[in-house]
């Protein structure tokens, strides 16, 4: 089982620090300077992956990397640049699978002060990781595996695939969604959550939505203390823009998690403020939910806030409970004034008194000086 709060670590805390390549090395050089002014002692254990490190050295996941993270079970993570359509496949999801975190979480909070059509949420989004059509189980148009499937399907009395399609497999297994399902229920149960809702679309995928409902239900009797519902996808989307203050953890397979969590961040300000965590059962990569903007690279431009509320959620799972409230609340304090902010979290984009991403950073630390 996860354990949620890494009660048994000691200060200083040794954790791997990956500044990720384009805005990355700016938001965590930011961001490491906040948490550092809390208080908490961190040894950083800096490691490169990305561009920068195939570059340097010839791969964009060096062994390193993932030595550090298994030896100091704690890692934050910049943005890493994952190009569309060709070269190398994503590191994220490189880490993702070779460190087993199977349980992506991201929270959706709004604060005072964020530019957003809601108010008073706060809800958080469990996706599972490694199954369902991101399993990686894909076959190109014209690859002989396809007229095999093709095959079975009409000796099940099934439609042939035409000659002409790709082919992606949709895999959901009892095993995959029990567990993220019960780490849904710990999570809500640890941190004082009422309901756990899970989600998908078992009208149409009865084999494979079906069993990731048929599993949480078993799941929630064991957790009589926090209210279970279910909800179709589709549905689900509609009553996050109608009634997003209606819930609270939701739980659902890789894709539809996917998905939601970007809708879920489009609800409190956009990708900006939308931190992010992978948990395994004695490990967690925490990063924020935005792309690494290359375009920006080394133009102090940039909105740090996500990178920096993924770091109060890992100071929360290390157990520095103090110090993640007064990190957060001076974050909080800085939104709110909306002096010392990027130009994507002013009225207007174009507002001359926006600052850059260092100057946000030290907005932040002079509140956290205060609080002391």
């Amino acid at each position: 089982m996860v354990t949620l709060h890494r009660t048994d670590l000691r200060p200083p805390y040794r954790v791997t620090l990956i500044p990720g390549d384009g805005t990355g090395p700016e938001i965590t050089e930011a961001t490491v300077r906040v948490v550092e002014a809390t208080g908490v002692p961190i040894d950083w254990e800096v490691k490169e992956a990305g561009i920068n490190a195939l570059e340097k050295f010839g791969s964009v996941l060096p062994d390193d990397v993932l030595e550090s993270v298994r030896r100091n079970k704690v890692a934050l993570k910049g943005p890493i640049t994952t190009p569309r359509g060709g070269g190398f496949r994503s590191v994220n999801v490189a880490l993702r699978k070779l460190l087993d975190l199977y349980a992506c979480v991201r929270p959706a909070k709004w604060y005072p002060g964020v530019r957003s059509r809601y108010e008073n949420i706060d809800l958080v989004i469990v996706r599972e990781n490694h199954e369902d059509l991101y399993a990686g189980l894909e076959f190109e148009k014209g690859h002989p595996a396809i007229r095999v499937v093709s095959d079975l399907c009409v000796q099940n009395g099934m439609e042939p695939i035409r000659e002409d399609a790709g082919l992606s497999l949709k895999v959901i297994s009892e095993w995959g969604s029990e567990r993220i399902v019960r780490f849904a229920f710990e999570y809500a149960r640890a941190y004082g959550r009422r309901k756990v809702t899970a989600v998908a679309k078992d009208n149409i995928l009865k084999y494979t939505d079906g069993l990731f409902f048929a599993v949480a239900r078993r799941v929630a009797e064991e957790y009589s203390d926090i209210q279970y519902e279910e909800m179709l996808v589709d549905n689900m989307t509609m009553q996050l823009v109608q009634r997003p203050e209606n819930y609270d953890v939701l739980v659902l397979p890789n894709l539809y998690g996917d998905i939601l969590s970007d809708l879920s961040a489009g609800l409190v300000g956009g990708l900006g403020v939308a931190p992010g965590a992978n948990f395994g059962d004695d490990l967690a990569v925490f990063e924020p939910v935005h792309g690494s903007a290359p375009r920006y690279a080394g133009q102090n431009k940039v909105n740090p806030m996500a990178m920096m509320f993924s770091a109060v959620m890992m100071l929360r799972y290390l157990g520095e409970m103090s110090a993640a409230d007064r990190m957060e609340q001076a974050m909080a304090a800085v939104i709110r004034e909306g002096k010392s902010v990027t130009y994507d979290m002013k009225p207007h984009r174009d507002d001359p008194t926006a600052v850059g991403t260092s100057q946000v950073a030290d907005a932040i630390v002079e509140k956290l000086r205060h609080m002391d």
